[in-house]
């Protein structure tokens, strides 16, 4: 195997990168995103196309092997997976727990099944790396039967990139990934926090559905859910409350923006909203890794990660005790620590690479295959 095509099929977009096995294993080649997809069949032609324009392959055939980024994979995928009928009927049966996520990514994989000519397929699923997590923590204090009936718990989000992290703070450390404590802050306009003890996801913050948790760029995270039954009393249509928390609520929701660094401008120029809307994006990241750290008992790192832990000085800055001001506003791509001297607790700031994770998980997976 040489080629591997990583593919993330959204409901209008398809985002692809193709790696290809080298003397130092595998390296992104090539990656960009298709735009506007009202036809996927038209969208891979379009992949392929491109891939030949660059002379990377002579045709489809020259790729080896799909990567496919699934949100859902429920309680029934704990790791990548060969794709086969069953698996899409699962996936398909998972549809009602991620209504804006699964049936695009199922659409992508069946036409990849298409117009790849028997190649392999490999499902990589969101919330398989916390399926870790014990009872006490993935279940809610709610009647019994929401559960066993309607799948009522947590499952977590950003598995990849908390995975893809949690090996790289590993590496650079150099110690055995089981035997690390870590937090995870993969904070975008998604966020969400992982503990991981000795290398495995016990709790996060994300849960049902990505709403849980953290503040975000448009949605709200924890609040109380009374306020929806309030709100419904008030007039309020269901489907309203739905799309305002997920859609203007957040950052969006106090200060009207949901880029970081626009609202960075806006408290520069003095806006108490964009004050407001960053002290209380950075005052609820204390909140959940105070909490895990207790959880966790002792910690060997945290980790900054996704577009605001990777490039926003500010909110690490803010999010975080022990930050050294200098350390924290070097720029590089590579892992760094940001810690104070003084404290044996690192803090690594670490660029993510979902694909690569990707592609890693089908290579290890067609390797134990053969």
């Amino acid at each position: 195997m040489k080629r591997i095509l990583v593919l993330n099929s959204g409901s209008s977009s398809i985002k692809y990168k193709l790696f290809e096995l080298q003397s130092g294993g595998l390296r992104a080649v090539a990656g960009e995103t298709i735009a506007e997809v009202h036809d996927y069949a038209a969208a891979f032609n379009t992949i392929y196309e491109e891939l030949i324009a660059k002379q990377l392959i002579a045709s489809a055939e020259d790729i080896d092997a799909y990567g496919h980024r699934v949100v859902h994979g429920g309680e029934a995928f704990s790791d990548a997976v060969l794709v086969d009928e069953q698996v899409l009927r699962t996936i398909e049966e998972l549809i009602p727990l991620a209504p804006l996520h699964n049936p695009s990514n199922l659409e992508g994989i069946k036409k990849a099944m298409e117009k790849s000519g028997g190649k392999p397929q490999v499902a990589v699923f969101d919330t398989a790396f916390h399926q870790t997590m014990p009872k006490k923590s993935y279940l809610y204090p709610i009647p019994k039967e929401f559960y066993e009936r309607d799948r009522v718990r947590r499952y977590g989000f950003h598995g990849t990139s908390h995975k893809y992290v949690a090996a790289k703070a590993a590496e650079y450390l150099n110690k055995p990934l089981e035997t690390l404590n870590i937090i995870s802050l993969h904070l975008g306009n998604g966020a969400s926090v992982c503990a991981m003890k000795e290398g495995k996801s016990i709790d996060t913050s994300m849960g049902f559905t990505p709403l849980e948790g953290l503040m975000m760029g448009s949605r709200s995270g924890d609040i109380d859910p009374s306020i929806i039954f309030f709100m419904y009393k008030q007039g309020r249509s269901i489907h309203e409350l739905e799309k305002k928390f997920n859609l203007g609520s957040g950052l969006k929701g106090v200060c009207g923006k949901s880029n970081v660094k626009e609202i960075l401008k806006d408290l520069e120029a003095g806006s108490e909203d964009a004050k407001l809307a960053l002290d209380m994006f950075c005052y609820r990241v204390k909140k959940y890794v105070g909490a895990y750290r207790e959880v966790l008992g002792e910690v060997d790192a945290i980790i900054c990660t996704g577009g605001i832990g990777e490039n926003s000085a500010f909110i690490r800055q803010h999010a975080l005790n022990g930050v050294d001001i200098d350390k924290n506003f070097v720029q590089q791509r590579d892992t760094r620590e940001i810690q104070q001297s003084s404290r044996k607790e690192k803090i690594l700031v670490i660029p993510t690479d979902e694909e690569f994770e990707i592609a890693k998980e089908v290579w290890q997976l067609l390797q134990k295959a053969r």
